[in-house]
């Protein structure tokens, strides 16, 4: 305890980690134990045969897969936004900074509705398709890539500002090529941050529901995703089957940030000890 108030710096510690220990406890702790509490009731049987439904595996498959494709095309563009944003002074640069978080005020469900109205077959984008957009996998994918843009853009940002342009100047003098300055000065650097923005973005997908409830269709094994199916569970009053799905999806997310937080804990480390 001597040890712990000689490293403190700022006096109260003990009242202020008590209180932050009771709100997460009371906000996050406490839900998750009664959802974990809720289908432990069911048995393990029954929670691996909810788990193991047809409707519920597709939904499970379809969320996976379209929330990696999101995470992956926003790595590539909320990257470049990032880029573009902190490197280039231009008109309109606030603007576009602000737009960035515009997915974060914005309830869902107006994100749904614009995305389903400008994607629809006769929407203002949509009618120029030759294929089908809105009530697809596609129309999933968009809306994710929407919703999670922001996090990548935002934890890059901070990155590349601190990043010294010096480095790549140094690189080029030295003969570097561009790709090589971006692949051995600038990515190194920017890795943690972008495991990190992943994570979260990852995370955000596997859950959203309000914008991606109208433009996908909710067709069952074509274009349901794993919330819908936990919705409609509870409106037949499955409460039990609810919980298992929503356990189960729980545990997706908590192994897929396990994953990046290690990952980022790794090139971090390794980035300082380099430094």
């Amino acid at each position: 305890m001597v040890l712990l108030k000689a490293r403190t710096i700022l006096p109260g510690f003990g009242l202020s980690f008590g209180i932050s220990l009771f709100s997460l406890s009371l906000l996050v702790l406490v839900p998750f134990a009664m959802l974990v509490y809720s289908t432990a009731g069911m048995g393990v049987q029954a929670f691996f045969d909810t788990i193991n439904q047809p409707q519920v595996v597709a939904a499970i498959l379809l969320t996976l897969k379209m929330s990696f494709l999101a995470v992956l095309t926003n790595l590539i563009f909320g990257t470049m936004i990032a880029w573009v944003l902190v490197r280039y002074q231009f008109w309109g640069r606030g603007l576009i900074n602000a737009v960035v978080d515009l997915p974060f005020a914005l309830p869902t469900a107006v994100t749904g509705i614009a995305l389903a109205t400008l994607y629809a077959p006769n929407g203002w984008l949509g009618r120029w398709f030759p294929f089908k957009i809105a009530f697809t996998s596609i129309g999933i994918w968009i809306a994710l890539v929407v919703v999670s843009l922001p996090f990548i853009v935002r934890a890059v940002q901070p990155v590349l500002d601190d990043l010294s342009t010096e480095l790549e100047e140094a690189a080029a003098t030295l003969g570097a090529r561009q790709w090589q300055i971006f692949y051995r000065v600038i990515l190194p650097e920017l890795l943690p941050a972008l495991l990190m923005g992943a994570g979260m973005a990852f995370a955000r997908a596997t859950g959203e529901y309000g914008s991606v409830i109208f433009i996908a269709g909710n067709i069952p094994n074509v274009s349901e995703i794993l919330p819908v199916i936990i919705t409609a569970k509870l409106e037949m009053f499955d409460v039990a089957g609810a919980s298992a799905v929503a356990l189960f999806m729980l545990l997706i997310s908590f192994v897929i940030l396990f994953v990046f937080n290690l990952a980022q804990w790794f090139f971090s480390k390794r980035l300082g000890a380099k430094v």
